[in-house]
């Protein structure tokens, strides 16, 4: 799972709001994905902060080293912006950057082959992403559809490393004052996916005589949610997210830029707030588990990886905030 398959999947959940629409339009789509999705606001600014965990890694299939990370931390920082909508406000053209920095601070290290211990510094990494999204709003079969293609370039604070992409489409299934479902499909423009074509599947359900509503997309998350205070929100459940960043390796194993891929598990509580009405901040806290830590050749699919990890259970914050002005 990479990272642009996890992103995309904001569109499914935006549908939801649309269904609620008599004739939904393009308006009615941005206001319902930036209110579901923080990193698609205008400005965007989050922290996150995972506590100490314990890890056992292999390089090339061997065992290579075992460690505690003592601390893990992501700053990351995103920009929006429409420039371009046609006349009939169902073409839209966006522009976007991404910035990330993320660090690591390391205890005792055991390595393997040496079998020795040692300590290792801080390792910091520089993520950067720019990208030009196309969304284009239609009917099918007399229900709303979105298209998205998107072409991402992105790289580390030394260069440029690569060129990604993906199209999708989603359909409103079915519709109800309750009930929403929605079915689409999202193809990969990436030599280095491992699924080229991916169905997606979205259910939001609000209980009768009840302020709390599910939220499932397949297979990016799965809350429960309610009010919370007169301008507050809060969430329930479970959430799929994926990292990545590049590293540039000189050494006696490994020469070049390779790419590292993470996907995690974050379970816990968030609780969302809206300060003013283009002000947003969030708090999130729980358990992370890292389900798979891999490094390859730039490029390459994520299982013909180098190397991999295996961490412990971890607890987690992560706390943000954006600005809307539109």
């Amino acid at each position: 799972m990479r990272k642009k398959i996890i992103s995309v999947l904001f569109v499914c959940t935006s549908l939801h709001t649309m269904a609620q629409e008599k004739e939904p339009g393009m308006k009615t789509f941005g206001k319902a994905v930036t209110e579901k999705f923080p990193t698609t606001r205008t400005f965007d600014l989050q922290y996150e902060q995972l506590g100490s965990t314990n890890y056992d890694s292999q390089l090339f299939g061997n065992d290579f080293e075992k460690g505690k990370i003592e601390s893990h931390s992501r700053l990351k920082a995103a920009f929006n912006m429409p420039f371009y909508v046609s006349d009939s406000k169902r073409f839209v053209l966006t522009s976007s950057l991404r910035y990330k920095y993320e660090t690591y601070n390391f205890g005792n290290i055991y390595n393997y082959s040496l079998a020795t211990n040692y300590t290792r510094n801080q390792q910091d990494f520089h993520y950067l992403a720019a990208a030009v999204s196309a969304t284009y709003m239609s009917t099918l079969f007399k229900k709303p559809i979105i298209y998205i293609a998107t072409a991402t370039v992105d790289g580390n604070e030394k260069n440029v490393q690569r060129v990604k992409g993906f199209v999708t489409a989603n359909l409103i299934l079915k519709r109800t004052a309750s009930t929403t479902i929605t079915i689409g499909a999202l193809a990969m423009l990436d030599p280095s996916a491992i699924v080229p074509v991916m169905p997606l599947f979205t259910y939001n359900h609000k209980f009768e005589n009840s302020k709390w509503d599910i939220d499932f997309i397949l297979p990016q998350r799965l809350l429960f949610r309610r009010e919370l205070l007169e301008n507050g929100r809060i969430s329930f459940g479970t959430e799929l997210n994926s990292e990545n960043f590049y590293l540039d390796l000189d050494n006696a194993d490994l020469k070049g830029i390779y790419e590292l891929n993470q996907l995690e598990l974050k379970s816990g509580i968030t609780y969302e707030y809206r300060i003013t009405p283009k002000i947003n901040s969030f708090f999130k806290a729980g358990v992370n588990n890292v389900l798979s830590t891999r490094i390859t050749a730039k490029g390459e699919r994520t299982n013909r990886y180098v190397y991999d990890h295996k961490e412990d259970t971890q607890g987690y914050f992560r706390f943000g905030i954006s600005y809307n002005p539109f």
